[in-house]
């Protein structure tokens, strides 16, 4: 093996994707458009073509390849997306022979790079063979019932796959580091399973590598490693940067390494979570592998399925806590906005701002004022650390489970807060509210000692070496909480945001309405129990004496006697429907809502079924676009509000064809639900009016009649949601309901 080992100092400046060689399995091109001039070629060519690289470069690529294939040629490369083009089948006359290759065509900047593999499958077979071994291996990922267990399905059908020795999933850590959490072997092969890894084995360069080529082949871990002639592009007079190229040569540092854990070929897959690098597949057997393109792409494509399961498992592990946290932040809304201020909200009830982020103490700094709950450090410390943070937090939010790494002086108080999550409510003003977790001694164990990862060599001059050992290897570990998940933290985050919008800049506001809202919730009460004892009881009397009258002296009275009569038990009658209507808005402002998930669908459903035969008799046509979804809801109230918005599309229509159409608008937040009709539509004077109680724009005879207090009561239901209702109206074309609900899309 030819080791071009780099000084320590370039290694670590020098990124990986301009190390300047390739591995020996195939040829490497960089070619000049749209004249198609070879302008690098890998000093291998001669191996594989016959050809010395000085006879290429220079030259048009036709003098490798006949014309009619560079004419197939150019009709890929101008194809957007030229991964899908791949692999492309060439035939190159070598001798008297023609040699099949798979050529890999990607650009490089404005470089395009041609990578050449000699052909080894039967083309015609590579589906039959390769596509029921996937097929089984996604419907096995996708049975899976937990992270984990996806995780061994996946190591167990990767490594039958490939062939491969040993197969394990390798996890990162927020922290780069990163730990085997699967694994699949030979037998007799030591297991790794569990053991944790440190950032160092591999760095960040490498790991931004990964998330852009998604497969990485290294078939010969003792491979001469071939360099790229000339080792600067002519027209850049730069390395050509290897992002994506398959062919390019491992580190010599990562070659060491794989040696030293015995490893003869690897195969590395990304697992890609929210366009992070959130783990790999990582193959490796004893002896050189090589394995065909056409494997390669197979288990590609199983990463990328089992990226969309991974994240998915993961995310719904998690629900049922990320659901009790917003229940947390619910309530601690809900008492910011009835306590008489908000800090009393946070810290006087139950439900409070440690249960938010499973915080064992919290300081709420506000006003040069420290309010501490639980376990938390001395005021004095509280102070030099609310000090440092003003100096050093420029972010929103700040969290770390080893405070001590930022913050030496956490060692004196490591038992209290060694853990630090802050979100600034005003930075300027040193408004901060501070979560701390204790000190929780953990043993990790290390796949060799992680606090020696390189060492230098004298070998040909200063040299970066990485370690032999890979035993097990334990260690206490000390100045560390549990770990903030990222739920907690986004909790924090939004309740930042709503200490902000909601409480800080409307608290005087939000005083005054609360005390005019009880004042009138007080007096709406007393009317309504007024108006159902005092006023209903004499209505009463009047309609029935009217009737008795009509019944017992109807020959008597004249005809327009008569008409008077039932004109005054009309008027009775529809005062009662009054006073009921009052009666039904003034409970809905003291009766509690029952909360659960609903399905829209469902309660839609019902109000058309109750609604069906006024719907037949109009002849309307309704329309669903799409599938409501599910949200938090009174499904009782929301069936009223339903019922209105309908009737009232119903009623105010006087087309020939008429139309009513329900459903919501997708990536709004909150949702927005619409009833939209072709009805009589509403003036732009009238949008707001109309939902005031009783407020009628027509007679009450015309259009069917009605009290007036249907608008009002959804108006009512809308609001103790959390929603908000309105309307958008052309006269005469047509009208919009609009109405928000503040719930979660499931």
């Amino acid at each position: 093996m030819n080791n071009h080992f780099l000084p320590i100092s370039e290694y670590a400046a020098e990124p990986i994707k301009f190390i300047g060689f390739t591995q020996p399995h195939g040829l490497f091109l960089a070619i000049k458009e749209p004249e198609l001039t070879i302008l690098q070629v890998s000093n291998n060519i001669l191996q594989f073509l016959g050809f010395a690289p000085e006879d290429l470069l220079n030259q048009p690529l036709s003098k490798l390849i006949d014309n009619e294939q560079i004419n197939i040629f150019r009709d890929y490369l101008y194809q957007q997306d030229l991964q899908s083009s791949n692999p492309i089948e060439f035939i190159i006359k070598i001798g008297d022979k023609n040699v099949n290759f798979d050529g890999v065509i990607h650009r490089s900047h404005d470089i395009l790079i041609l990578e050449l593999e000699p052909t080894i499958l039967d083309k015609s077979q590579v589906f039959f063979k390769f596509y029921p071994l996937i097929k089984l291996a996604i419907s096995k990922l996708k049975g899976a019932d937990s992270l984990l267990n996806l995780c061994q399905i996946l190591a167990k059908e990767v490594r039958k796959i490939t062939g491969f020795d040993r197969v394990m999933l390798y996890k990162f850590d927020d922290d780069g580091h990163g730990y085997v959490i699967a694994e699949e072997k030979l037998e007799p092969l030591e297991s790794y399973l569990g053991l944790h890894y440190p950032e160092s084995d591999i760095p960040r360069v490498a790991r931004e590598l990964f998330t852009s080529n998604y497969t990485r082949l290294i078939p010969d871990t003792s491979a001469e490693l071939i360099e790229i002639i000339p080792r600067n592009n002519p027209i850049t007079n730069q390395p050509t940067d290897l992002t994506n190229s398959m062919l390019r040569s491992a580190s010599p540092c990562h070659i060491q390494y794989l040696h030293n854990m015995g490893v003869g070929a690897s195969l590395t897959i990304s697992l890609i979570k929210d366009q992070k690098l959130w783990g790999l597949i990582a193959c490796h057997h004893q002896s050189p592998k090589y394995l065909p393109y056409e494997i390669r792409s197979a288990c590609e494509i199983l990463g990328q399925m089992a990226s969309l399961e991974l994240a998915n498992k993961e995310d719904n592990e998690d629900s049922e806590y990320k659901i009790y946290l917003a229940s947390i932040q619910a309530k601690l809304v809900e008492y910011m906005s009835i306590d008489k201020n908000f800090i009393d909200g946070l810290t006087n009830h139950e439900i409070n701002i440690l249960k938010l982020v499973n915080a064992q103490g919290a300081v709420i700094c506000f006003d040069g004022e420290y309010i501490a709950i639980g376990n938390t450090p001395k005021q004095k410390d509280i102070q030099k650390l609310v000090k440092w943070i003003n100096e050093n937090l420029q972010e929103a939010i700040f969290y770390t489970n080893n405070l001590y790494q930022f913050y030496p002086d956490a060692e004196n108080f490591q038992n209290l807060a060694s853990g630090l999550l802050v979100v600034s409510i005003s930075r300027s003003q040193k408004n901060y509210i501070l979560w701390f977790r204790p000190e929780v001694l953990q043993t990790v164990d290390w796949g060799g000692n992680p606090y020696q990862p390189l060492e230098i060599v004298e070998d040909e001059g200063m040299q970066v070496s990485p370690r032999k050992s890979f035993e097990l290897w334990k260690e206490i570990v000390q100045l560390k909480s549990l770990p903030w998940q990222p739920c907690e933290v986004s909790a924090a985050l939004e309740l930042r945001n709503s200490i902000i919008g909601v409480i800080l800049r409307k608290v005087d506001e939000l005083q005054l309405l609360n005390r005019d809202l009880e004042r009138s919730n007080n007096e709406l009460d007393s009317f309504a129990y007024i108006a159902s004892h005092d006023l209903k009881e004499p209505l009463r009397g009047i309609h029935n004496y009217s009737n008795f009258l009509i019944e017992d002296y109807g020959e008597t009275l004249d005809e327009d006697g008569q008409s008077k009569l039932r004109t005054l038990m009309r008027l009775t009658q529809r005062m009662e429907d009054l006073i009921d209507s009052l009666l039904h808005f003034a409970r809905l402002g003291r009766i509690d809502f029952s909360m659960q998930q609903t399905d829209f669908n469902k309660i839609l459903d019902n109000s058309l079924d109750l609604l069906s035969p006024r719907i037949e008799q109009e002849n309307i046509e309704i329309r669903i676009p799409k599938s409501l979804p599910k949200i938090s809801c009174d499904c009782i109230q929301m069936s009223e509000v339903f019922n209105n918005l309908v009737t009232n599309a119903i009623k105010y229509n006087d087309k020939d064809k008429k139309w009513i159409e329900i459903g919501y608008i997708e990536n709004t937040n909150p949702l927005q639900f619409y009833i939209k009709d072709n009805g009589i539509g509403i003036k732009s004077k009238h949008f707001d009016t109309i939902f005031r109680i009783f407020k009628r724009l027509h007679g009450p005879n015309k259009y069917g009649g009605g009290t007036g207090a249907g608008l009002t009561i959804v108006q009512k239901i809308v609001e103790k949601h959390g929603g908000k209702i309105w309307v958008e109206s052309i006269y005469g074309e047509g009208s919009t309901f609009y109405f928000t609900l503040q719930s979660d899309e499931l």
